[in-house]
């Protein structure tokens, strides 16, 4: 429980915004400028901080940013990997996912493909707390909705 003290020393909170932006590629133009311009943040702040903390993955993979700004113009924001149907249609080979999953497949993947995109999701600070059968079942079933197969050994 929060006691009165940790009450009165939050901050108050404007606005909570999601964003994609590429690792490494943060710019003060849209879609960056636009979403953190509408609420006085600093943008160049932000690109600079972002920018710093992707350098490690590869340009253009597409990183999920939540930002937290507060009313005194000041932001904190997380960076999650990119998401698990990117990690598949990368291991597959493949630009976009089957239309029609169920009726056919697109490509497959072995459990190893599996095991190692678990293995990178379970850094997510959000996932973090998830076993890596629950996260590799949840994978599974990502990937057998767009049209993936997956297979013990090619």
């Amino acid at each position: 429980m929060a006691t009165l003290k940790d009450a009165a020393a939050r901050k108050p909170v404007l606005a909570t915004i999601r964003l994609i932006v590429p690792a490494g590629a943060a710019r003060p133009a849209p879609p960056v400028g636009p979403a953190l311009g509408f609420y006085r943040l600093n943008l160049m702040a932000f690109c600079k901080d972002f920018n710093a903390r992707t350098q490690k993955y590869k340009a253009d993979t597409p990183m999920q940013v939540t930002l937290t700004a507060y009313k005194d113009s000041t932001f904190e924001f997380v960076v999650k990997s990119p998401s698990v149907s990117w990690f598949l249609k990368k291991a597959a080979g493949i630009e976009t996912a089957n239309s029609r999953p169920g009726h056919s497949n697109v490509s497959s993947l072995t459990l190893r493909h599996v095991y190692e995109i678990a293995k990178l999701k379970q850094a997510d600070p959000f996932c973090k707390h998830m076993s890596l059968e629950a996260l590799c079942k949840s994978i599974i079933g990502t990937a057998n909705s767009m049209g993936i197969a997956i297979v013990k050994d090619l």
